[in-house]
């Protein structure tokens, strides 16, 4: 797993209005030795644009995706590694641009 690989992951309830389910997911950690995993989930629910720290994915060869895509970004979280599963390809170096710009903005870092 290397950072802005997409990969399917069995996101566990947490309750609220947290991602959870199967779903693919931007990988943003390259230490293949912790337990858990770096990511941020992506949704198709397409109206999830309006709050701030999401980006849209359009379906690619590269990425593996079948349609159009929201990176949510305000929903980075980590997981057990044993929930990332089968690898769906990566996202563009503009989509990892984009998401390390929202994190940036999220953060205060800007």
């Amino acid at each position: 797993m290397t950072v802005g690989d997409l990969y399917w992951v069995e996101l566990p309830v947490r309750g609220g209005r947290a991602q959870a389910g199967r779903r693919p997911a931007i990988i943003l950690q390259t230490i293949s030795t912790l337990p858990t995993t770096l990511l941020v989930p992506l949704t198709t629910q397409l109206d999830a644009l309006r709050f701030p720290g999401t980006i849209l994915v359009e379906p690619g060869r590269e990425n593996g995706l079948r349609r159009p895509s929201v990176a949510l970004v305000f929903q980075l979280t980590a997981v057990d590694s044993r929930f990332v599963t089968d690898r769906l390809g990566n996202v563009s170096e503009q989509v990892l641009e984009e998401v390390f710009s929202a994190l940036d903005v999220l953060t205060g870092r800007t």
